[in-house]
């Protein structure tokens, strides 16, 4: 395993054996970037993100979310006299993935302002969430020597980039709308990421926690520490999701291999 504290963006899937995120390859007509795909991967002997393997597996919590954001869509649009009922389904659909981009959008400006705080930036545009997610983490694990944004390759086959981890402990930071600390719970998918980033980063024994950051109340971070025991449990998940993955799609990378 080599690691490499390189920036990964949020959009990345790959990686190479060094631990060098490859968010996107040249295109053949014009040299432009375009998003690496798993055949470009298997030509460049690339890596799945964690993430990516975790894809596999159905997020039930996630299903229910969108169901409810199209009920919402439906009972607040009227359908116009002159629109046709694929016309109108379509009007809908657009309409309710409005609110989860916008939270998206929030989120993801949310966590960048944390993981810029972590490299030196200050509390960015997020002040009040930057403060009281760092002296939550502080107050929790001391001072620590953080690094941001760690990227790296395993040599069973996939990688990743880790928001924050010192010695001996892997964080990963979550944005949700929450209000009360009660509401925050931890799902699998949490679990199996976590315990895949402290094997992929050489960390087998880390301790390791979801940080929630609510969007909803700029004051408000939960953190929900997993047990030995759990992400014991999780690794194991994780590993068979990564054979599935291999298998279904008949490649499997290995280190020292040449690309095509």
């Amino acid at each position: 395993m080599i690691a490499k504290e390189t920036r990964a963006s949020e959009s990345n899937h790959w990686y190479d054996f060094d631990g060098q995120p490859k968010y996107t390859v040249p295109s053949k007509k014009d040299g432009s970037p375009r998003a690496t795909t798993l055949r470009d991967a298997r030509t460049m002997n690339l890596v799945p993100s964690v993430t990516t393997i975790l894809n596999v597996a159905a997020k039930p919590a996630l299903i229910q979310w969108l169901q409810r954001q199209v009920l919402m869509a439906a009972l607040t649009l009227p359908r116009n006299p002159t629109e046709t009922e694929d016309e109108y389904i379509e009007r809908i659909m657009h309409d309710s993935k409005q609110e989860g981009k916008a939270a998206a959008d929030k989120g993801t400006e949310i966590h960048e302002a944390i993981q810029g705080f972590y490299e030196g930036k200050g509390l960015g545009q997020y002040p009040v969430e930057v403060a009281t997610t760092s002296a939550k983490i502080r107050q929790k694990y001391g001072h620590q020597e953080w690094i941001a944004e760690r990227s790296f390759a395993h040599d069973l086959g996939f990688g990743g980039k880790c928001d924050l981890h010192s010695k001996g402990i892997v964080l990963d930071i979550k944005t949700k709308e929450f209000s009360d600390p009660e509401e925050v719970v931890g799902y699998d998918e949490h679990l199996m990421q976590l315990a895949a980033y402290r094997v992929g980063l050489g960390m087998p024994d880390a301790v390791c926690a979801n940080v929630f950051v609510s969007r909803t109340n700029s004051n408000l971070v939960v953190i929900k520490e997993w047990t030995q025991d759990e992400l014991t449990k999780g690794f194991g998940m994780f590993h068979h999701l990564l054979q599935f993955w291999i298998i279904k799609n008949k490649y499997q990378p290995m280190r020292g291999k040449n690309a095509e």
